[in-house]
């Protein structure tokens, strides 16, 4: 089972990437993903088999810049437009849903950075989506400017270098996961994203300073799934704010023993199943 790689376009006309996994008769829901910082929809092959083998459709968005997109590699303007990617994405399937399907619910899944995004756009779609899910959130990153690198940042973008570069401070696979084999496939991963922009640090940033406004808007069923040892994400951050969330349906599942990439971990069938079993919940 493998994903068609197709396209649509932004407000702005730039060409966006996704992978589609579609299953076999009417989807119970369609799933609409978001990555990290560095990663991108291929990371993710064996949740998205695993979804689309249970009646999914995954419908996994690679972020303007990142991935499939080469155009302003590692660079965004501002978290609107972000956001604007995403809402006119779920517009697009939504409109264009064939007459011979039956209409399903749109569940927003995002994974490590691609959490802060999927918050700020569950907080504006408002009831265009049924759920969403966070997967070890990039919300509480242990990666934090000090006050002289958000200085510089600041002083560029204001200056016109938006579009300067820096490495991405991520080079150690073994953040990401404990596993040889998977660590060996991101250090040979083509499409990952070793570089961004100062208009995508900014970007960052200024979601960070959101983060309390996202989650009072939130009021959809939400699913959180942390692990226990994760040295990238702050997990008492990332409860916190599941914790400001008012919606009336939440569940948080915590690993112990995971490190960051839930389903690069030894055994993922838990995962799997945790997050099967919330779908079928809520769809």
């Amino acid at each position: 089972m493998n994903p068609q790689v197709e396209f649509y376009s932004a407000s702005d006309q730039y060409k966006l990437g996704y992978r589609h996994w579609i299953p076999q008769g009417n989807p119970r829901a369609r799933i609409v993903c978001l990555h990290g910082i560095q990663s991108h929809g291929g990371w993710y092959q064996g949740s998205c088999h695993t979804l689309c083998s249970a009646g999914y459709e995954i419908l996994f968005l690679d972020r303007r810049g990142s991935g499939l997109n080469a155009t302003d590699r590692g660079h965004a303007e501002n978290w609107q437009q972000l956001v604007d990617d995403v809402r006119t994405f779920i517009n697009l399937i939504q409109q264009n849903t064939a007459p011979s399907l039956s209409p399903c619910p749109v569940i927003l899944l995002s994974v490590s950075w691609g959490g802060k995004l999927a918050a700020a756009a569950a907080s504006e779609l408002g009831n265009a989506i049924n759920g969403l899910a966070l997967l070890y959130p990039g919300i509480g990153s242990r990666l934090q400017l000090k006050w002289y690198h958000i200085f510089l940042l600041e002083l560029g973008c204001l200056i016109g270098h938006k579009k300067f570069s820096r490495k991405i401070p991520l080079n150690d696979s073994s953040l990401f996961t404990g596993s040889s084999k998977w660590q060996q496939f991101i250090e040979e991963d083509e499409l990952g994203l070793h570089k961004v922009t100062l208009g995508l640090l900014r970007t960052s940033r200024k979601l960070d300073t959101l983060m309390d406004t996202f989650a009072s808007k939130i009021t959809i069923p939400t699913l959180m799934m942390l692990a226990g040892q994760d040295r990238l994400i702050d997990n008492s951050i990332n409860q916190n704010f599941f914790r400001k969330i008012p919606s009336e349906n939440k569940s948080l599942h915590v690993y112990p023993n995971a490190q960051h990439t839930l389903e690069f971990e030894p055994d993922p069938e838990p995962f799997y199943r945790d997050l099967k079993h919330w779908l079928n919940s809520i769809t």
